[in-house]
């Protein structure tokens, strides 16, 4: 029987008599589980985060081109020198999207994180 219940028969078990290797093992593991796992969640974030984001825009603006096509074949009203006006509405619309986007990301969930900042009294 080996010293401290270890056995010598098993091939797997690495058995080391020296303590800065075992130290050095243990810090590599140690590292790559808390530098590894973090990034490839952070990894599966991203490209969840990226492809919604191009789905939405994708969506936003085939919405924005199907109002476009609504406003110039259903209605008579924009006909002849006045042609112009359903671009400047699609065009409004888009601005109204993107403002409130950007609203929603200044304002949003990560604003809350940001700490208040003191005046300076």
């Amino acid at each position: 029987m080996a010293p401290f219940g270890r056995s010598t028969k098993n091939p797997k078990e690495k058995a080391s008599d020296d303590p800065r290797r075992d130290a050095v093992s243990l810090l590599v593991a140690y590292v790559k589980q808390e530098t590894l796992d973090p990034l490839k969640s952070l990894g599966r974030f991203v490209l969840f985060g990226v492809t919604g984001s191009i789905a939405i825009a994708v969506g936003v603006g085939l919405l924005l081109l199907a109002g476009l096509r609504a406003l110039q074949t259903e209605t008579a009203t924009f006909r002849g020198n006045l042609s112009w006006v359903p671009y400047l509405i699609v065009a409004g619309a888009a601005l109204t999207v993107i403002g409130l986007s950007a609203w929603r990301i200044v304002s949003g969930p990560a604003a809350r994180r940001i700490p208040a900042k003191k005046g300076s009294d």
